[in-house]
């Protein structure tokens, strides 16, 4: 039987004195899946995705990734789970304009303890895999949005997580460049690479997910499979848990 990626039982999360951010949510992500969060801004589902990084607790409910019960994680247990289980993609990049492009991929398998060499070497796999090695050198003030999100796409695999998380992954880059990742996203998914990716953007979903999962006031209000996709098993070969050459 194969275990999934991601399992939410029942996860409930209130802020203050306000209305639920997340009201009895269940979700199953199985190994090699691509599902879209979709729902508008305010309906809970950053709120989910901080749950399953890690980055919040539940007031309720159970939240497990990989095996890793992560509503239970301490502070410097979420911090390792982070490094070793997620890897994350944001709107901005979030990427450091005083290091390279292969510093910049390289520096969480450093923070993860990997030896300098082996961790630029696997950086330098990531970036000619994602057509961009070209770059290794270049600092990221200089590279256009599109590539700047390959960076970031980079080192979100660099410790190979089995686990990719996007958020509002195009929403800073123009329609060219959105397109661009949308189809690397694809392309990575395709290879074996679990995906979630959070977003309002219909058109996203639909271009580099097979499965959508609607939230609206803090409840998952629909979950639709693509029929192409429905009656096939997932291979588990993740991207991130082999060597790319």
């Amino acid at each position: 039987m194969i275990m999934p990626v991601i399992e939410l039982r029942e996860v409930s999360r209130r802020y203050d004195d306000g209305p639920p951010a997340l009201r009895e949510a269940s979700l199953t992500v199985r190994p090699g899946e691509a599902v879209a969060i979709l729902g508008p801004s305010g309906s809970g589902k950053s709120t989910l995705l901080n749950l399953i990084a890690g980055l919040d607790r539940p007031d309720a409910g159970t939240v497990t990734v990989d095996g890793v019960r992560v509503d239970l994680l301490g502070e410097a247990g979420a911090a390792l789970y982070r490094r070793s289980k997620v890897g994350m993609i944001f709107q901005f990049f979030h990427l450091l304009d005083d290091l390279t492009v292969t510093d910049n991929v390289a520096l969480p398998a450093r923070l993860a303890g990997t030896a300098g060499g082996k961790a630029d070497r696997r950086a330098a796999e990531l970036l000619e895999l994602l057509g961009i090695d070209r770059h290794a050198r270049t600092y990221p003030n200089r590279l256009s949005g599109g590539e700047r999100q390959r960076v970031a796409v980079a080192r979100a695999l660099v410790n190979r997580p089995p686990l990719l998380l996007a958020d509002e992954p195009t929403g800073a880059l123009d329609t060219a460049a959105g397109q661009d990742v949308s189809d690397m996203l694809t392309d990575l998914n395709a290879e074996g690479q679990t995906i979630v990716v959070v977003t309002h953007d219909l058109a996203l979903a639909r271009s580099c997910t097979e499965r959508t999962v609607r939230i609206a006031d803090g409840r998952i209000t629909g979950d639709v499979r693509s029929q192409a996709v429905a009656s096939q098993a997932v291979a588990p070969q993740a991207v991130a848990s082999q060597d790319v050459r």
